[in-house]
């Protein structure tokens, strides 16, 4: 597995990799410049409302330590009207932008961290790294979600390499809501209050028509109490009003169909 990925990254030259913070981008982040050496594999986090700070503060953390040439940018999303309009397929115009910002500073391979498990889902993002010639080398070697998770303990990412998956913050907004970053830093909020208050094993604070749908898994639900007033204070003004739910959590409920 490893030597496949190896193979892969042995082909492609000077890279560049769109680093996220999640479990994906980051093993592949750190075998590449563990195979290749810092001066040949740059990385590339952009530093967005729509991405939680802790992600940001792991990617910092790990390129200290592993001695990454880390750039952070602005991908720009937040100035792209199609973006903020947060259409069916809103990915695409956020990896468009972050693929534009990337290529705009390097003239290198870039790369993601796409495994093979992504490409049974909608993912629209993909159509916008196919325009940029984004390279998958996880998908080219084969390397499924429970094998990155393998390659993270073996490359010695500890405990990261459980890290929860933990999609950006525009996904809680339903579709054709616009997103906005004081809706954003609210869910996120919520989203922290509720792990330090009752560990979750999954939380998603989702902004929909209907209201604010705090999504739990089983076991959580049982202990959220009186909490509902409480998280209601943490939201901007505009969504203060609206009902507040808890439900079982649903994967990507906040996604759904274009409407008419």
């Amino acid at each position: 597995m490893r030597e496949a990925l190896s193979t892969v990254l042995d082909t492609l030259g000077d890279v560049s990799i769109a680093v996220s913070g999640g479990i994906d981008s980051l093993t592949l982040a750190t075998i590449a410049v563990q195979r290749l050496g810092a001066g040949r594999a740059g990385i590339m986090h952009a530093v967005s409302p729509a991405v939680p700070p802790e992600a940001t503060e792991r990617v910092r953390m790990l390129a200290d330590r592993e001695g990454w040439d880390l750039q952070l940018i602005d991908a720009g999303e937040f100035s792209d009207p199609d973006y903020i309009a947060n259409p069916l397929n809103r990915c695409f115009f956020c990896k468009g932008n972050l693929y534009g910002a990337i290529t705009a500073r390097t003239t290198r391979q870039v790369l993601s961290g796409t495994n093979l498990d992504d490409l049974g889902e909608y993912r629209p993002g993909l159509d916008a790294a196919r325009n940029f010639s984004v390279r998958h080398p996880f998908v080219e070697a084969g390397i499924g979600k429970a094998d990155v998770r393998r390659l993270a303990r073996e490359a010695g990412l500890g405990d990261l390499s459980e890290l929860p998956a933990s999609p950006c913050l525009s996904s809680r907004v339903e579709t054709s809501i616009a997103i906005d970053a004081a809706t954003l830093a609210a869910v996120h909020r919520i989203e922290t209050f509720l792990t330090q208050a009752i560990s979750p094993k999954t939380v998603r604070c989702r902004i929909r028509r209907s209201g604010v749908v705090v999504e739990l898994d089983p076991g959580s639900l049982q202990r959220t109490g009186d909490m509902g007033a409480v998280l209601r204070e943490m939201l901007p003004e505009a969504h203060k009003g609206k009902k507040l739910t808890f439900e079982p959590y649903r994967n990507g409920s906040a996604f759904i169909g274009a409407r008419p």
